[in-house]
């Protein structure tokens, strides 16, 4: 090795070189969900064109080569020359990070892309990206390789027949159905043919798969269709024909009435507040509906932007609902126990909202945007959804007396479940640890090196406490299936003898109580069998940790064990496969001759020794990180597998079925 450190060893990474270097300092992975990031880089620029009144359709079409194209009918990306770089804007756009209309304020007043690094980075990430522009009748096209230019910029003035053509496949309800009408139809709607369009193909050797799902894609264009009334967003995917067009004109109302779906509301109206502070340059929608659910479901975003770890603008929202029932509550003699205190979480249950602001100079907390830190949000959000909701109760006494009955309710089933958990602490024989019976701890006392195995049964459960290390892992065996939460009364769940157990052994408490400093297991692993009985228990597992543990998931404690489906044999040699295919491979390797194979349809089939070197050694294991990449949509699919609209859970099965593998019939 040589000691010697000088100039010469210093590397600079030019152009966009960094991003392919490091892909997941850009858009946070290079798994799936940093490839479904690329789709949304590239239409987030489309939405801001929409914020800043240019735009008012986008389509997005997955092809049948595993690539994307995204269109708008916006001003379309300039494409003169720069004078300081003597390059196009298109080309500098595509190619420098930091390059963009977003920096200039008088181009885009709020916009979500704020870091400038959105279709560079998609570029630099792909194996190939064409971008197409129309400005002015001509269209502009630049083609990419690996984020480097392979075509130069190529400009050609289109015909009228190719104006009208590209008319009849952007407006279909509008284009003339003839030719002959070509000259009335192109001066009326010639100002719509603007555009960008913007087709890449990801680079299979960054990313770790490069199949698009339709589902994902299409629920953040409807998404964004909801937060941005009057944009028509379509999708199409060429490989199934499946096609959707999400289009609302009630904006973040409809939003709510979609997200209630198939729930029993307290209110039949949508509560909605449409406030502009001026001087701050800050527009805040808000859209509220109380069900008869238990849990909350509330988004919040700034500029389309999804912020999952909230801001100052969700402080603030929650502050003025707070303080908004609670005094009208009082102003209108509603509060008759006075016992009772309505917190903040108690008007929260069964609550429905969606908060949009638009911020011109958003702070937000890291690349992937995920938090706002603008500290004068909180006080405009709190003030104008407080004065507005006070207004609308003023002048709806019916609704703000079924809000409160709701909250009171849940302030009575608060005391219940705190009186029922004092209870049990006193009856407990281990009042001085507070630990469940059941639970084999580990002697490890740093969270950090320390595991908890959620284990599905007793006869699972004495072989992992076996063959376990005990140094650092635990075991908590559960008995049968857990209470599934969607459907249950927070008084219910806190009352189960299951759920109790798992709360006392993971120590972090649940909903308003709940601290991530005291998780005493930084890896929550649920080791279930590997059959649909089992899938069951940790689909009910993962939707109470959703619903009531939602932090721990969030800063990756929660983890999936996944146990081999098979073991093959043949006279010493032993391997486990995970997959049927898996198994008949290793099973021709080995020579199809006295090969045995075992099937394993629980965890009790294996042994301390081989549940160990299988699916609990460190060394050799593998594991599932559980995260949510999107909360909206991991509500969606909660509510429809585990709630009560049935017609939406056969729908979802349905759609889905092809894609189930290791089914047992």
């Amino acid at each position: 090795m040589n000691d010697t450190y000088d100039a010469s060893h210093i590397t600079v990474l030019e152009g966009l070189q960094p991003v392919r270097e490091r892909p997941a300092m850009y858009i946070g992975s290079t798994d799936s969900r940093g490839l479904h990031h690329l789709v949304y880089e590239v239409v987030d620029n489309s939405i801001d064109e929409a914020l800043a009144g240019f735009c008012d359709r986008v389509w997005v079409t997955i092809h049948n080569d595993g690539s994307i194209t995204v269109v708008d009918n916006g001003r379309g990306i300039p494409v003169d020359v720069m004078a300081k770089s003597g390059k196009s804007a298109l080309e500098t756009v595509l190619t420098v990070l930091h390059a963009g209309g977003k920096f200039d304020k008088n181009t885009y007043q709020v916009s979500g892309g704020l870091h400038g690094v959105g279709v560079s980075v998609v570029n630099a990430l792909s194996r190939w990206l064409v971008a197409v522009v129309y400005r002015d009748g001509n269209r502009y096209e630049m083609r990419f390789e690996r984020g480097k230019v392979s075509l130069p910029l190529q400009t050609k003035q289109e015909s009228g027949q190719e104006l009208l053509e590209r008319l009849r496949a952007w407006y279909p309800e509008l284009a003339a159905p003839d030719a002959g009408d070509r000259r009335r139809v192109l001066s009326e709607y010639g100002e719509k043919l603007s555009g960008t369009s913007i087709s890449f193909l990801p680079d299979d050797t960054i990313f770790e798969t490069s199949e698009f799902d339709y589902d994902i894609l299409a629920h953040r264009m409807r998404e964004l269709a909801f937060l941005n009334s009057g944009v028509s967003i379509s999708i199409l995917d060429e490989r199934t024909s499946d096609v959707e067009t999400f289009y609302y004109g009630g904006g973040i109302t409809e939003y709510v009435k979609y997200l209630n779906t198939g729930v029993d509301p307290v209110h039949p109206d949508v509560i909605a507040v449409a406030k502009k502070d001026a001087e701050n340059m800050v527009d805040v929608d808000v859209a509220i509906q109380y069900t008869t659910a238990y849990s909350e479901q509330v988004f919040s975003y700034v500029n389309s932007v999804n912020t999952r770890e909230g801001g100052t603008h969700l402080e603030g929202f929650r502050s003025a609902i707070t303080r908004a029932i609670n005094n009208s509550a009082r102003k209108n003699n509603l509060l008759k126990d006075n016992s009772l205190t309505i917190r903040g979480e108690d008007v929260r249950e069964g609550l429905t909202a969606v908060i949009s602001v638009k911020v011109a100079n958003p702070q937000f907390e890291g690349q992937t945007k995920m938090r706002l830190g603008n500290s004068n949000v909180r006080g405009i959000v709190d003030s104008l959804v407080y004065s507005s909701l006070s207004e609308y109760f003023e002048e709806n006494p019916k609704v703000l007396s079924a809000i409160v009955e709701k909250a009171l309710a849940a302030a009575r089933a608060r005391e219940a479940a705190r009186n029922a958990r004092e209870l049990a602490r006193r009856k407990s024989t281990l009042e001085s640890s507070g630990l469940p019976g059941k639970l084999a701890d580990c002697s490890e006392r740093d969270p950090a090196k320390s595991e908890i195995y959620i284990v599905e049964g007793d006869s699972a459960g004495g072989s992992a406490k076996q063959g376990r290390d005990r140094r650092f892992q635990a075991i908590l065996p559960l008995r049968g299936k857990i209470l599934n939460v969607e459907k249950a009364t927070p008084h219910k769940i806190l009352k189960n003898a299951e759920i109790q157990a798992l709360v006392s052994a993971i120590g972090t408490g649940v909903g308003e109580q709940f601290d991530t400093d005291k998780a005493r297991y930084h890896h929550v692993i649920l080791m279930t069998d590997a059959d649909v009985d089992g899938a069951h228990i940790r689909t009910l597992l993962l939707t109470f940790f959703f619903r009531y543990m939602k932090r721990l998931i969030e800063e990756g404690y929660v983890y999936i064990a996944q146990p081999p489906l098979f073991r093959v044999a043949k006279g010493k040699q032993e391997r486990y496969a995970f997959r049927e295919d898996e198994m008949k491979q290793i099973s021709s390797e080995m020579g199809e001759k006295g090969v045995s194979v075992q099937r394993y349809k629980g965890l009790g089939e294996m042994n301390a020794t081989q549940l160990w070197s299988t699916t609990m050694d460190p060394e050799s294991r593998v594991l599932k990180k559980v995260t949510i990449e999107d909360a909206s949509y991991a509500n969606e699919i909660f509510e429809k597998l585990m709630g009560e609209d049935v017609d939406a859970r056969k729908d979802f099965i349905k759609r889905h079925a092809k894609e189930v593998t290791n089914l047992d019939i």
